[in-house]
């Protein structure tokens, strides 16, 4: 009977809430703002160990809440310190968080200044590809929080605009990448210009071995979090591969988007000239595409981005620029269109959907050359794709896809094909005159010697007398 059956884990344990954490009423009235009364698992668990002073180094799934796990204790520690005063020596950087991309930077600085709102504490982010001017300007006015990419936080160090004496918390966000990535040596001049006495805090999706070993040089006696199996993909995000040829793959992603009517999707693309090329393909096949990717200006990338968020872009072809902490909202499909080298990047590009206990779907398309990257992956999340064909999908031939696209570049004006651009020889007239035989040329009278090398022989200028062209007598 109903009544007497023992109730689960989950209904006899209350609920968390983030009142039960003790933080503070303008901190929980910005929560209230943003509709949040409940923690995640790595919320729950996270916050009260930071709060307690604890090195951490947090394990969880994308897409969780891992930037609220580490902001809000962060801003519930320096409360202690804020102040109204306008004087900058009174706003000291406290905290720092590190990110490895300019993307998860500014996503990350909103989330901290939503936060923050209703306290005195300040905020700002700092990254390349962006004038440092502005920048400047927030530092020396004073800010307690600074959010920052690696490079660009050390420009401002060299110019000396940013103090590091004081700050009390260094994150790490992304710690992976950060560590693995080739930030280590920008990671150890940081860490070198902060007071020997610090809380340090790394926060990722997925930690290998190797990076386990890095993170603990600069920790001290963390306490781990893994809310979740170590490189677990999210249970609510449906896994699928098409095998496909390579010169169809772009043809396969129309289709994919087409058949299904998507109109917000991820496509990801191993280099960023094939992420543009894609973007262009997609483009002609009448989707509203565009691409972000490293050879992009900061301006262009955050522009696409946010034209992808409005809606007004369909599809952003992104190298894994973007496959790190973006936070898109309802993001109800991701697609691979190359799977990436490295099998940890996997469980970051699906985690783009799936956010936040929703639904999503993760599509990868591959090739044969491609099954050693497949292998990987599957070794890594422990779980096997499922091969599905790609249903009432008919590629083009090669010369068809040129026809087609040399057409609507050229427009009106007919281009000429050379037999293997096309497939058809092109139809010249031919002059008859090649067709003949060879005939050597008729024999003609030799010269004599004598006479032959008189023509030859090159004969001499007169030279006036004044210039000292007196002739024999």
């Amino acid at each position: 009977m109903p009544d007497t059956q023992p109730a689960t884990t989950q209904n006899a344990a209350p609920a968390v809430r983030f009142q039960d954490f003790g933080l503070a009423d303008s901190i929980l009235r910005a929560l209230a703002d943003q509709g949040y009364t409940h923690p995640t698992p790595i919320q729950a668990e996270a916050i009260p160990v930071v709060l307690r002073g604890h090195d951490v180094m947090g394990a969880a799934q994308t897409g969780t809440g891992k930037t609220a796990g580490f902001s809000l204790p962060i801003i519930q520690l320096l409360l202690a310190h804020a102040n109204t005063s306008a004087s900058p020596a009174r706003h000291p950087v406290r905290a720092l968080i590190l990110t490895p991309t300019r993307e998860l930077a500014d996503q990350v600085a909103d989330n901290v200044k939503a936060y923050s709102r209703h306290t005195p504490l300040r905020s700002t982010v700092i990254f390349g590809g962006v004038d440092m001017n502005p920048q400047t300007a927030a530092l020396r006015a004073g800010v307690e929080i600074v959010i920052a990419t690696p490079g660009r936080l050390l420009d401002h160090v060299q110019q000396k605009t940013l103090n590091l004496s004081q700050t009390q918390i260094l994150v790490m966000d992304e710690a992976d990448r950060m560590l693995d990535m080739g930030f280590l040596p920008d990671l150890q001049r940081i860490i070198n210009l902060l007071p020997r006495e610090r809380q340090n805090l790394m926060f990722s999706a997925t930690f290998s071995p190797e990076i386990k070993k890095l993170a603990n040089s600069f920790l001290k006696n963390p306490v781990t979090i893994e809310v979740a199996r170590s490189n677990a993909t999210a249970d609510n995000v449906t896994q699928v591969l098409y095998k496909v040829d390579e010169e169809t793959k772009a043809d396969a992603v129309a289709h994919i988007i087409r058949e299904r009517g998507l109109k917000q999707v991820i496509v990801f693309s191993n280099t960023k000239i094939g992420a543009s090329r894609l973007s262009r393909h997609l483009q002609k096949e009448g989707v509203k595409a565009s691409a972000i990717h490293g050879d992009k200006t900061q301006g262009e990338r955050m522009a696409a981005l946010e034209a992808f968020k409005q809606g007004s872009v369909e599809v952003l072809v992104a190298t894994d620029v973007a496959a790190r902490g973006l936070d898109i909202a309802e993001l109800p499909c991701v697609i691979n269109y190359d799977l990436p080298y490295n099998p940890e990047d996997y469980v970051h590009r699906i985690g783009r959907t799936g956010r936040a206990g929703a639904s999503g779907d993760a599509i990868s398309l591959f090739t044969d050359k491609e099954a050693r990257q497949l292998a990987d992956i599957e070794k890594l999340i422990k779980h096997t794709i499922a091969r599905l064909q790609l249903d009432g999908f008919a590629p083009r031939r090669a010369s068809e896809r040129r026809s087609r696209h040399e057409g609507e570049e050229g427009g009106s004006v007919q281009r000429e094909r050379s037999p293997s651009r096309s497939g058809s020889p092109r139809r010249e007239k031919v002059d008859p005159w090649f067709l003949k035989p060879y005939e050597p040329a008729p024999s003609e009278p030799r010269e004599e010697p004598e006479a032959q090398a008189a023509q030859t022989r090159p004969q001499k200028a007169k030279v006036a007398a004044l210039l000292g062209g007196v002739p024999k007598r």
